[in-house]
């Protein structure tokens, strides 16, 4: 995403946006409410500047960047900026699009039938919302982050896409009609192990997190550290610069693995003049017996 907007500049899109809108029956998102970042995250002009086009837009915002590069903390920091609530909708191999609208515990019902229990008639009873569900029930407007979408089956985004775009659904066991009462800010994450269908692309805001570079990096550090020696970050930063750029490294370090590293130099009271040399806890670092080697072949 190149352009990037001022606050003010979204704001008078976002006004102008909803004053557009045609959806009488969803309460609108406040006009003034855009995304700087937060005191937890460090974020780039460009993925800030995603985050507010998609809040104009009122469109997902899909998130894809390779493993620690913040895509799942993106949306607990514009939920933490915003004063929203964060609703998580972890995805897994096994999820289906219906677990996040509702279930209806049939099993339950038939139990408690079995023993004469009151109110076994009434299926709203039995009726548990999934966190779509939940997101569209939120007396205010919420950030849902739908995390890891790539991980479920290639029909479970576009099983999606009419309650993504019309914030509804249809509960035919109770003939109930869920709408979204604030209709939520939606995020997205990828790992970008699976292409995710064309038509449910055409429906997002994209933005891609490039790895951080050795500046954005060194903020970053600075958020999980209040008193960090200067001469030990530039020699851990540039050790883990240096690993990530090996030849045959298969699972390169990310930023969580360089905090955990940071706190084990920390911990083992590592001179900061032997990180370079010997690579201290290298395991902190590197998961994979190749990558290990790899890494004592170049003399780390």
């Amino acid at each position: 995403m190149n352009q990037v907007f001022t606050n003010q500049a979204f704001t008078n899109r976002t006004s102008a946006s909803q004053a557009s809108a045609n959806q009488p029956s969803m309460s609108q998102a406040p006009a003034n409410q855009t995304f700087t970042g937060s005191s937890s995250y460090v974020a780039s002009e460009e993925l800030m500047g995603a985050v507010n086009i998609a809040l104009v837009l009122q469109k997902p915002l899909l998130i894809k960047g390779e493993p620690g590069t913040g895509k799942t903390m993106l949306a607990q920091a514009v939920a933490e900026a915003l004063n929203k609530k964060l609703i998580i909708w972890n995805i897994k191999s096994t999820t289906k699009a219906q677990d996040g609208l509702y279930v209806y515990d049939v099993v339950q019902r038939l139990y408690d039938s079995q023993f004469g229990t009151h109110g076994v008639d009434d299926i709203a009873r039995y009726i548990k919302l999934g966190k779509l569900g939940e997101a569209f029930q939120a007396q205010e407007q919420v950030v849902l982050l739908i995390d890891e979408i790539d991980k479920a089956d290639l029909e479970f985004p576009n099983d999606l896409l009419w309650e993504l775009d019309q914030m509804e659904f249809y509960i035919p066991e109770t003939k109930e009609t869920i709408r979204a009462k604030q209709r939520p800010a939606v995020i997205i994450t990828s790992n970008a192990e699976k292409e995710l269908p064309d038509a449910f692309l055409r429906r997002c805001v994209f933005h891609y997190i490039d790895f951080p570079d050795q500046k954005q990096m060194e903020q970053i550090i600075r958020v999980h550290f209040d008193n960090l020696d200067q001469h030990l970050i530039h020699q851990a930063l540039a050790s883990f610069y240096w690993i990530r750029q090996l030849t045959g490294i298969e699972k390169k370090p990310s930023t969580s693995e360089l905090v955990d590293w940071l706190r084990a130099l920390v911990a083992g009271g590592v001179n900061p003049d032997r990180i370079r040399k010997e690579i201290p806890f290298a395991g902190v670092l590197l998961k994979k017996d190749k990558d290990l080697q790899t890494l004592h072949r170049n003399g780390g």
